[in-house]
C-alpha cells in the first residue's frame, strides 16, 4: 500500500490559500521528511486545521465607524 503525504503546494490547495499565505502560517510538524522536502498527512493537516484559532468571538478587531453626512 502507498501512502500519500501532502506537500506545501497541496497543503495551500486543501486549503483553499496560496503558497504565499501558507508561508505565513506555523505548520503542525511533518510527518515525514525527504531531503529538505516535509510532507503531511491528509489527517494532520485536518486536525490541525480544526484546532486553529480562528477571529475569535467579536469577529476580530472592530473597524472603524464612518458616519456619513
Amino acid at each position: 500500500m502507498t501512502v500519500h503525504y501532502l506537500s506545501l503546494t497541496e497543503v495551500a490547495e486543501k486549503l483553499g490559500i496560496t503558497k504565499g499565505a501558507l508561508a505565513q502560517y506555523k505548520l503542525p510538524e511533518a510527518d515525514v521528511t525527504v531531503g529538505r522536502a516535509r510532507g503531511w498527512s491528509e489527517t494532520t493537516i485536518d486536525e490541525w486545521n480544526a484546532a486553529r484559532p480562528g477571529r475569535g468571538v467579536g469577529g476580530g478587531r472592530p473597524r472603524k465607524n464612518k458616519t456619513r453626512d
